[in-house]
């Protein structure tokens, strides 16, 4: 709320939180319960966020990943090893979002992008440089 005032003032104002599209699986909440609520929380958030700034050119939008990426919170999984070989590198995310901030905050709002298919829309078609290994098939993210 600290920094709606400013953005106000930008030229092209977005917040991108980092949630995933909004599914009402029951299956989720019974084996995830506490996880799926914290990380749906962040999505209605972004629901709401685009109704209420839509009237002042503000975006609120959602990135989620497609696969597993190798951060440090899947290396603390414990026998994590193989899971960080299927998954990709932290900086297709970085590249999905400069991509989505880069969009026109008066038209794109209120969207739950995923980084493969927003890349995809940027005309990529190879995403082996952001494979950690890439004779290993990928594993689907959680809520994909």
């Amino acid at each position: 709320k600290y920094c709606i005032p400013h953005l106000k003032k930008g030229s092209n104002p977005h917040i991108l939180s980092l949630s995933p599209p909004l599914q009402l699986n029951p299956e989720w909440f019974g084996a995830h319960l506490a996880y799926t609520m914290s990380k749906f929380g962040m999505s209605m958030t972004v629901l709401g966020q685009a109704n209420q700034l839509k009237k002042h050119g503000i975006a609120a939008n959602a990135l989620w990943p497609q696969t597993t990426i190798a951060t440090a919170a899947v290396q603390n999984i414990p026998g994590s090893e193989e899971l960080i070989q299927c998954s990709r590198l932290p900086t297709i995310m970085a590249d999905a979002a400069f991509a989505i901030l880069r969009r026109d905050s008066k038209i794109c709002t209120g969207n739950f992008f995923l980084d493969e298919a927003i890349l995809r829309e940027e005309g990529l078609t190879n995403f082996d440089k952001y494979a950690v290994n890439t004779k290993k098939s990928l594993m689907i993210d959680l809520f994909v």
